[in-house]
C-alpha cells in the first residue's frame, strides 16, 4: 500500500535553510488527509530509508539565492535524472539531496512519485530567522503541496 509523505529538509536554526521545518510545523497544524510529515536535518542518504518504491513523496527544501528571494520551484523527479535542477539546492547536508535522489533512482529505490519543492533563499546565516520573502511565499508552497496531496490520495 502507497504512502504519501512530505519531508521538509533543512536546518532550522540557519536562516532561510529552515524552510523544509516550517512548512512541516505549517502543515501538522492541519495535516493533510493520509500524509504522513517527517522532518529531514542532515543526513540526505537517510531519505532512501524513509521512502517506499510505491510511496508518493514530496520533498520540501531551500534553493540558493539567485536574485529572486521567495520564489517558488517544483521539480518531478520521478522521471528524469535531476542533479543539475538540484544543484541549486541549498547543501548544509553532507550528501546533496540531488545526490540522494539519483542513488535511490540507481539503486531502484525511487518513489512512486516525487516532487521537490524548494524556495529561494535571501540568507542562511546561523541562528537567523527567516527572510520576509521566504516567509511571504510559505503560504504559496503549503497551498501548492495541499493540492498534490489532494491528488494523491484522491480514490481513483
Amino acid at each position: 500500500m502507497s504512502t504519501t509523505r512530505i519531508i521538509g529538509i533543512g536546518n532550522a536554526d540557519r536562516g532561510d535553510d529552515a524552510v523544509g521545518p516550517t512548512v512541516i510545523r505549517m502543515l501538522a497544524q492541519a495535516p493533510p488527509e493520509g500524509v504522513v510529515l517527517h522532518t529531514a536535518r542532515t543526513d540526505m542518504l537517510a531519505l532512501i530509508d524513509t521512502w517506499r518504491a510505491e510511496d508518493q513523496v514530496f520533498l520540501v527544501d531551500a534553493v540558493a539565492p539567485a536574485g529572486s528571494p521567495g520564489r517558488v520551484v517544483r521539480i518531478d523527479a520521478s522521471r528524469t535524472p535531476v542533479a543539475t535542477e538540484l544543484d541549486s539546492f541549498v547543501s548544509s547536508h553532507g550528501f546533496s539531496v540531488a545526490g540522494a535522489i539519483e542513488l535511490a533512482r540507481a539503486l531502484g529505490r525511487l518513489p512512486a512519485r516525487l516532487l521537490v519543492y524548494g524556495i529561494e533563499g535571501a540568507g542562511f546565516e546561523p541562528g537567523a530567522p527567516l527572510s520576509p520573502a521566504v516567509s511571504r511565499a510559505l503560504p504559496q508552497l503549503v497551498s501548492y503541496l495541499q493540492a498534490d496531496c489532494i491528488a494523491c490520495t484522491r480514490p481513483h
